[in-house]
């Protein structure tokens, strides 16, 4: 019987699965989810291969619920149609878990044991923590892994973090009640678009190390490809952190450091070069005075904006939010 929602079981945990082309490995991995998990909803996003069918041909598991789409909405979609599944029969930890097979069902416990025991929010998987395990994945994948991470790094907050688009994930539901649902990137910006959302709740986020198991699956998410369009996206969520960050709710010596080391340094560029251009151009050297006018507020602007990232890595949430967090508002 589901529990009314927001009614949550304190150790309940419940498991999302988006399946797309994922027919032949999804059965046998939905068999090696432990006890520990209570519900597991598998989300057909309108695979073409009908994974949702195939599984439940196979699986006779109580704990399983197939969702369809009829309309593929890609990974964030199918993931966001579960959570809001395991939100509404009251589970108290929802964890994500990528259909393919490359993550161990057997990590769950690992993963969600911080969140029931009041230490975090929301715990990824990190498959770079031991340099052994590096070497099995593809050489593309490290190196869109390592941009992606330093792009998730500025427009999230989460500068301790790393491995962003690792899917395996667990959130703790009243967390999870107070993100916005409907905004969430649907395609597989969806991970790093989480990490963002979570921080304007402040809530915190750790890392649990893992092991990825590569087959002969093949991964429809190219890091490389991506950084382009993620780039991009980045942007944005950066400018709407450091707004709401630093100027509507609190206002530090950090929002000044920022602004005006931006300030100085693009006067000190644009002055020097424009000078040099000039002076190149008609023969002149340039004086020493004029040097030091371009070079002195680069100097300082730059110092302003180590101080200023010195000052939000420092900033990044510490303390979970989730024994505290209010009912959601309606």
């Amino acid at each position: 019987m589901p529990l009314p929602a927001q009614e949550h079981d304190a150790r309940s945990v419940a498991v999302v699965i988006p399946c797309y082309r994922v027919s032949r490995q999804i059965a046998d991995l939905v068999a090696r989810i432990g006890p520990c998990c209570h519900a597991i909803y598998a989300i057909d996003d309108a695979c073409p291969e009908h994974s949702g069918d195939a599984l439940e041909a196979a699986c006779d598991d109580p704990r399983l619920t197939v969702l369809r789409h009829t309309v593929n909405q890609g990974v964030g979609g199918a993931v966001m149609t579960g959570y809001r599944a395991a939100l509404a029969d009251g589970h108290a930890v929802v964890v994500k878990l990528d259909g393919d097979g490359q993550m161990d069902p057997a990590l769950i416990p690992a993963l969600v044991h911080p969140i029931l025991a009041g230490q975090a929010d929301y715990v990824k998987g990190n498959r770079f923590f031991m340099v052994s395990d590096v070497k099995a994945m593809p050489k593309g994948r490290i190196a869109g892994n390592l941009a992606l991470s330093f792009l998730t790094k500025l427009s999230s907050g989460y500068w301790s973090l790393f491995d962003p688009n690792n899917g395996f994930v667990a959130i703790d539901a009243r967390v999870l009640a107070h993100l916005p649902l409907d905004l969430i990137a649907r395609r597989y910006f969806f991970e790093s678009d989480m990490l963002f959302r979570l921080n304007t709740l402040r809530a915190r986020v750790v890392d649990m190390p893992m092991r990825a198991v590569y087959g002969d699956e093949e991964s429809s998410l190219k890091p490389l490809r991506m950084i382009p369009h993620f780039a991009r996206r980045h942007a944005v969520n950066l400018a709407k952190r450091l707004g709401y960050s630093y100027y509507l709710r609190d206002f530090t010596l950090a929002s000044i450091e920022l602004p005006l080391g931006l300030l100085l340094t693009l006067f000190g560029a644009i002055f020097g070069a424009v000078t040099w251009y000039r002076n190149a151009g008609a023969g002149i050297e340039t004086p020493t005075g004029t040097v030091m006018l371009a070079v002195l507020p680069i100097l300082v602007g730059l110092q302003l904006l180590l101080a200023f990232i010195g000052y939000d890595t420092a900033n990044a949430p510490s303390e979970p939010i989730g024994p505290t967090i209010g009912p959601p508002s309606r």
